[in-house]
């Protein structure tokens, strides 16, 4: 498709060219947003997504040093910097910036072809393991330090799109998930005296 999109712009493009890489990047986001736009309508993963929210409320509340209660988790955003979601997107500019810098110092994968095509999903998805590496890296490094004026730019489409994968519990439904978070906690606790 983003082949395609080349007649938009004039001439053909291939994975050589830089632009090929950023429409092929919006592509994807479009498709992975209008998914979770589109599933977040049904009643039951809306409810999933209030979960979600709930999860994330009593982790900060955690990471805040506040005793676990609902109150304390109420307080609390719905987005963290270390979700899914974050990682998702992460991974998504990553590999956007890693195949517009690779593919064009080997313009013999780019040409035409079945071959090449082969080729080129191959080393796509050899390069996602260095690219889900350094994705992680970034999530990891936002989450230490999210004020970092940096670190707020890389993560902000994550915590964007947490808008639509998270949404504001109710008092039950902390109460799962402080619950769920104590049980943690207390198997952890566990698991270092065992040790």
């Amino acid at each position: 498709m983003s082949g395609l999109a080349g007649y938009l712009v004039g001439r053909p493009l291939t994975p050589a060219d830089f632009l090929f890489h950023v429409i092929d990047g919006i592509i994807k986001t479009l498709f992975i947003l209008g998914y979770i736009w589109g599933i977040s309508r049904f009643r039951e993963i809306r409810r999933v997504f209030e979960y979600h929210g709930a999860e994330h409320k009593s982790i900060c509340a955690y990471e805040a040093g506040e005793p676990l209660t609902v109150e304390n988790a109420r307080r609390h955003c719905t987005c963290h910097p270390r979700c899914g979601t974050s990682f998702i997107l992460v991974v998504l500019l990553v590999s956007l910036l890693v195949f517009t810098i690779f593919f064009p110092l080997v313009p013999a994968l780019t040409h035409r072809g079945l071959l090449n095509n082969f080729i080129q999903v191959l080393i796509k998805v050899a390069l996602m393991f260095p690219i889900a590496a350094i994705s992680y890296e970034i999530i990891r490094w936002g989450g230490r330090d999210p004020h970092h004026p940096l670190a707020r730019i890389l993560l902000w489409p994550g915590l964007a799109t947490q808008r639509l994968t998270t949404q504001e519990p109710d008092d039950s439904q902390l109460e799962v998930a402080l619950a769920a978070l104590k049980a943690v906690l207390a198997r952890e606790e566990e698991a270092k005296a065992a040790s």
